[in-house]
């Protein structure tokens, strides 16, 4: 469209008539892809500091004070501007030589920016807003009160600058101190838009995706609004200054401003700085995750700073206290107090959690119990962290909370009111939360190392420590040999594992023994088997043959394992199968007899005869019921077995017969250097002083 097509087809329109939406269709009509470049940030230095400086003087008129003369930035480049000066006069005399009536400024508005076609969308502003500084700079020639005199040279400045305001005219303005005030709200509220516009241009300039700051888009179709009527304001201004200077005037040449255009102004310059505002926030809550999320996945950490990057938000992060707390005592507690800790993280809702909590706070418990250390895990390291994630924080679900709190006496931290939602992103993010209770472990580094123990926890409870994605693995697979043995003589046993039955395995070398446990085990299975479903089986129940023929397996199975290990060794390349072999075969040795209990296919105890069948025989006497779904089968038993065993004195040394040379720890060669052959054993002791009063000499292991 031609400059004369626009004047024409634009000169009769107001744009107080027009809406915004009809604003950004004219002016998208003269705007192309932006390929005229200019140092905008230098031009608007310039400008900027030529138009603030004015305005100071302005004020300073008004208010009848004298000019300061420290106004001007020091080290503004003015080089960026000579290859926009003819540009900039141009429009400069086209604002000035602007008719009266807001009709009039529309168009010249229009003109501009047809001129400006090929410049993005704030270098059109800023070069107006320099093409305005020419002749608002003029102002800075208004003259001033006399100073005492500094020499000759500044006489002679001052004498210029007095000419210089004669020839512009400005004497007059001290006549006008009025329309000064007008002219000075509307100069500053322009450059209140201009810069506006430089900070748009500066968050666009990160290229963050729409979808991430989608208040963005509504900036880009702010944005040509914005900087329609920046210019239109300035044509305003500059037609003001032109009035102002002009020594002969009447009130019919006096231009008005437009009628409702401070109002319309304040609207749009609100609306945008809403948005810019909205952007920031949201442009920063974008920063604030990356950072959160490398600390979370970057190396060298702690858990303490990547705990803060889940919970604790910026206002916050100065004191985690106002966020944690001890859920026994209610107390708020410092979040350094996982420092170096291993820590369980419930995460959850507030509904459908009773089972996980009665489950975590056995886990609790149990690990204030002995023994306190584990596979060189120290149980005292590991700790439970809370954190409940709702919708809102609101006052029935802060209730809930408390009275949970105060109904379980739970003793772990707890975080309350936890709303900060790039944690809650977070969470969901790196743990897979879908509302859905999870207990993640985290190590001292941070690491996560189990994204959910909870099934780990329900079937093995403290047997599963340290509760690594490991130990589900070792805990599920250690026993396979063993059933891969047992199924062999009674297949029937694989359906009771596929129904999750708690299986009782039993037999030894005392018939009477093997007779009295069992009636007592059909006795507590009679009592319990409406909520606890219980099945036995005594190892050579259907053919005495099958008895050897297992032991020999097993056997067989320990000696093949020592051999794929090396043909040896200690206990540091035993695998935990080949442990748990080790503690069947000293097991056997029991005179009474011996137990295994397993709930489906999860070994839970292996026990001794003679304290498995007073754990069965006494089960009225358990003290905590099954009736009160405290807990479950196995650890009721379980508390009750190590109970008996306590009352029955120190731990009973269990002793190993060796029968095969793959048992032999190490091999000697024959001192002969003529020979060389590795000996042949004739002799094995092995001796346990477990139980001995040894002072200063602590037992080094149960199982001797």
């Amino acid at each position: 469209m031609s400059n004369y097509q626009i004047a024409s087809s634009n000169v009769l329109q107001s744009p107080l008539e027009l809406d915004d939406d009809q604003i950004l269709e004219n002016v998208y009509k003269t705007h192309f892809h932006c390929v005229e470049k200019c140092d905008v940030q230098c031009l608007h230095s310039v400008a900027s500091n030529v138009i603030h400086h004015s305005i100071a003087i302005t004020d300073c008129l008004i208010n009848k004070g004298s000019q300061q003369s420290d106004q001007f930035h020091e080290g503004s480049s003015f080089g960026c501007v000579q290859q926009l000066t003819a540009k900039l006069k141009r429009i400069a005399c086209q604002m000035l030589c602007t008719g009266r009536g807001d009709k009039y400024a529309h168009q010249t508005t229009m003109l501009i920016l047809e001129q400006l076609k090929a410049y993005s969308w704030d270098a059109k502003a800023l070069i107006v807003e320099a093409a305005f500084a020419l002749e608002f700079g003029k102002l800075s020639h208004i003259p001033q009160s006399q100073s005492q005199s500094q020499g000759e040279v500044v006489d002679q400045l001052q004498e210029v600058e007095k000419s210089l305001a004669e020839l512009n005219g400005l004497p007059s303005l001290r006549e006008k101190s009025e329309e000064l005030v007008i002219l000075n709200g509307l100069v500053k509220k322009v450059m209140q838009m201009i810069a506006c516009i430089s900070e748009w241009k500066e968050l666009i300039s990160k290229e963050y995706d729409i979808k991430e700051v989608p208040i963005l888009s509504q900036t880009l179709h702010q944005i040509p609004v914005i900087v329609y009527w920046t210019i239109f304001t300035f044509v305003t201004c500059t037609a003001q200054i032109n009035y102002f200077t002009t020594t002969h005037h009447t009130k019919d040449n006096r231009y008005e401003l437009p009628k409702h255009f401070d109002h319309r102004l304040d609207g749009i310059l609100k609306s945008f700085q809403d948005n810019l505002e909205d952007c920031k926030k949201q442009i920063e809550a974008i920063e604030d995750y990356t950072k959160r999320k490398n600390i979370i996945y970057g190396g060298n950490k702690d858990i303490v700073r990547v705990l803060r990057a889940f919970i604790i938000s910026t206002h916050q992060y100065s004191d985690s206290r106002q966020i944690v707390y001890c859920g026994l005592n209610g107390q708020p507690v410092k979040i350094e107090d996982l420092k170096k800790k291993h820590v369980l993280l419930f995460i959850s809702g507030l509904e459908n959690i009773q089972d996980e909590i009665k489950l975590l706070k056995g886990i609790y418990e149990k690990l204030k119990e002995e023994p306190r250390e584990v596979e060189g895990y120290k149980k005292e390291d590991f700790k439970i962290l809370w954190i409940p994630i709702v919708d809102e924080w609101n006052e029935r679900n802060k209730k809930d909370l408390e009275k949970m709190l105060e109904d379980t006496k739970i003793g772990w931290y707890v975080v309350k009111d936890f709303n900060f939602k790039t944690g809650i992103r977070l969470i969901r993010e790196v743990f897979k939360y879908k509302d859905k209770s999870i207990i993640p472990l985290l190590s001292p580094q941070g690491k996560v190392e189990n994204d959910d123990t909870k099934l780990l926890l329900s079937i093995w409870g403290i047997d599963g420590f340290p509760f690594k994605a490991s130990d589900y693995t070792r805990l599920t697979q250690q026993w396979n040999w063993f059933w891969n043995e047992i199924t062999k003589f009674n297949p029937r046993m694989k359906e009771f594992i596929e129904d999750d039955y708690y299986i009782f395995i039993f037999g030894g070398t005392s018939s009477k023994w093997i007779e009295e446990f069992e009636t007592a085990l059909n006795s507590l299975k009679r009592q319990i088997e409406t909520t606890v479903p219980i099945e036995l089986y005594r190892l050579g129940r259907d053919d005495s043959r099958d008895v050897p023929r297992f032991w020999i397996a097993i056997d067989s199975l320990l000696a093949n394992r020592k051999h794929t290990k090396g043909g040896g060794g200690g206990e540091g390349v035993m695998d935990f199968s080949t442990r748990e072999m080790k503690r069947l075969l000293f097991l056997k040795q029991d005179p009474k007899g011996w137990v295994i209990l397993s709930k489906g296919s999860n070994v839970k105890l292996l026990g001794q005869g003679e304290v498995m069948y007073r754990t069965v025989k006494e089960f009225e006497k358990w003290p905590r019921k099954l009736d009160d779904q405290e807990v479950s089968f196995d650890v009721a038993f379980k508390e009750y077995y190590e109970r008996c065993k306590l009352k029955d004195g120190p731990p009973k040394c269990e002793h190993s017969e060796i029968t095969y040379p793959s048992d032999i720890l190490a091999r000697i060669p024959c001192p002969n250097v003529d020979c060389g052959r590795s000996m042949e054993v004739t002799s094995v002791n092995y001796k346990c002083c477990h139980g001995l009063e040894q002072p200063n000499v602590p037992p080094r292991s149960n199982l001797c």
